[in-house]
């Protein structure tokens, strides 16, 4: 639902007030739609698992190793690369979103995060 009227404030001057639940079902239809794509086209793979799980560290030794751990991680990464991580890892952004966030093209951005998980994985097969 968030999603939905996000897209409302986003797109609201090219918007008219004729039928307003008409549109909220179609953009609604339309998000739901494109998430949909997104996971049938890239399913989410297991290194993000590792950062979901460094993401959930509960108390204060599993915090300590999570930060180690993400600065073992971005420690060679430029900030828009962890900037573009969280947003699609953690926020769940589309790759197009991540992109118009980020000034890039939606195959840059999925180029910095193939290289991100490609050393994450690096980085997990060295233990």
């Amino acid at each position: 639902m968030q999603d939905v009227f996000v897209q409302v404030l986003r797109y609201r001057d090219r918007l008219t007030g004729d039928a307003p639940s008409s549109l909220l079902y179609r953009i609604a239809t339309n998000v739901c739609l494109n998430r949909l794509r997104s996971i049938r086209r890239k399913p989410e793979e297991p290194q993000d698992d590792v950062l979901c799980r460094i993401a959930a560290a509960g108390d204060i030794e599993q915090q300590s190793l999570a930060r180690l751990a993400l600065e073992r991680i971005f420690g060679r990464e430029p900030v828009s690369t962890r900037a573009m991580a969280v947003m699609h890892l953690v926020d769940g952004m589309t790759l197009e979103e991540v992109a118009r966030e980020s000034k890039l093209s939606v195959s840059g951005v999925r180029k910095r995060l193939r290289m991100l998980r490609a050393h994450v994985q690096e980085l997990a097969l060295l233990g």
